[in-house]
């Protein structure tokens, strides 16, 4: 099973887990790691080297990050670019997204399918409500 890794600024990530836990129940191989306002990228990448210690050194490991090019996103590139057969990092997580994150490692995607999947999911995933539309067909 894929781990995760959820990094945002400030504690949205560990907010975005606990609430993805009241929908779709709690999770093994998931992590919150928080970019503080007094840290640098360097300490990130020490906290993600830090957290890495949670998984087996044979787990795939998706980042997910709050926004695409933002700290989080450019700490976790730097271990995608050292062993992008390990790691895979997208921009842009929600609560939608982590979601359909745990679906697909449920169903044994590798980390490869699991990425491209959800960058279409998120792509297509947010839309407006329209007055005449029913929500729920």
């Amino acid at each position: 099973m894929v781990g995760l890794i959820v990094a945002s600024h400030g504690h949205l990530a560990k907010e975005l887990i606990n609430s993805s836990y009241l929908i779709f129940g709690k999770q093994e191989k998931v992590v919150a790691v928080a970019f503080e306002p007094a840290e640098d990228l360097q300490t990130l990448k020490d906290n993600y080297q830090t957290t890495l210690q949670a998984f087996s050194k044979t787990d795939q490991i998706l980042f997910l990050c709050d926004l695409y090019g933002g700290n989080p996103m450019l700490a976790a590139t730097a271990f995608v670019k050292q062993d992008p057969k390990r790691f895979a990092a997208i921009g842009g997580v929600n609560l939608a997204l982590l979601l359909e994150a745990y679906a697909l490692r449920e169903s044994g995607a590798t980390l490869a399918e699991l990425t491209k999947q959800l960058v279409q999911i998120g792509q297509s995933a947010i839309a407006t409500a329209e007055p005449e539309e029913d929500l729920w067909k």
